[in-house]
């Protein structure tokens, strides 16, 4: 297994800690983490800080491990697969979360696992006659916002927030609609391979 390929597996045990802490009730286990109060009304839960930051380093390492495994040639189709599913574990599983507390509204994970959904046949069915598909550049950027957005969510969308400006569910939507349009991008790319 090369550099790349551990990267893209530190990114998949990294997303399962942000989700484990996302979701399990760590006042059950005598754990209490402090909420900080900001600006005398935005009450802030340090677990959503310490996943914020774990989301950030996970979200770079997307990448670094493509960074690395182009300039020095080492782009596997483990690496490729790999890759798509450690984005999901890592975009999706958040995003369930933070719709399900209500801090994001719920289609936004209902479109963009749709979509993943539908894009992740294509692959299948096109990798099976010329090889694993990489993502496109409206996937990439669709990818790119939607962890910008997350990150801002988790930061509870500081410093904009106490300007009044939602930054993080403009990065959030941006990416949920981005995500629909690199969908219909895969469709016609690949349409060929799909009607043989």
């Amino acid at each position: 297994m090369n550099l790349p390929n551990k990267i893209t597996i530190s990114r998949i045990i990294l997303s399962v800690i942000v989700l484990i802490l996302l979701v399990f009730p760590l006042d059950k286990i005598g754990i209490n983490l402090p909420t900080i109060l900001v600006n005398g009304e935005l009450q802030i839960d340090i677990k959503y800080l310490i996943c914020g930051v774990l989301f950030m380093i996970a979200s770079l390492t997307d990448c670094i491990d493509g960074h690395i495994a182009r300039k020095y040639n080492m782009v596997t189709d483990f690496g490729k697969v790999m890759d798509a599913i450690a984005d999901k574990i890592l975009v999706n599983g958040v995003l369930i979360i933070l719709a399900c507390t209500g801090r994001t509204h719920m289609i936004v994970p209902v479109i963009v696992i749709c979509r993943d959904t539908v894009v992740d046949s294509i692959k299948m069915v096109v990798g099976n006659k010329v090889g694993a598909v990489g993502a496109s550049k409206a996937g990439k950027l669709k990818t790119i916002f939607m962890m910008c957005g997350v990150t801002l969510m988790l930061f509870y969308n500081l410093p904009f927030e106490l300007m009044g400006i939602r930054v993080a569910d403009f990065l959030i939507m941006a990416a949920t609609v981005l995500s629909v349009a690199s969908g219909i991008e895969y469709y016609i790319n690949n349409k060929k391979y799909l009607l043989e």
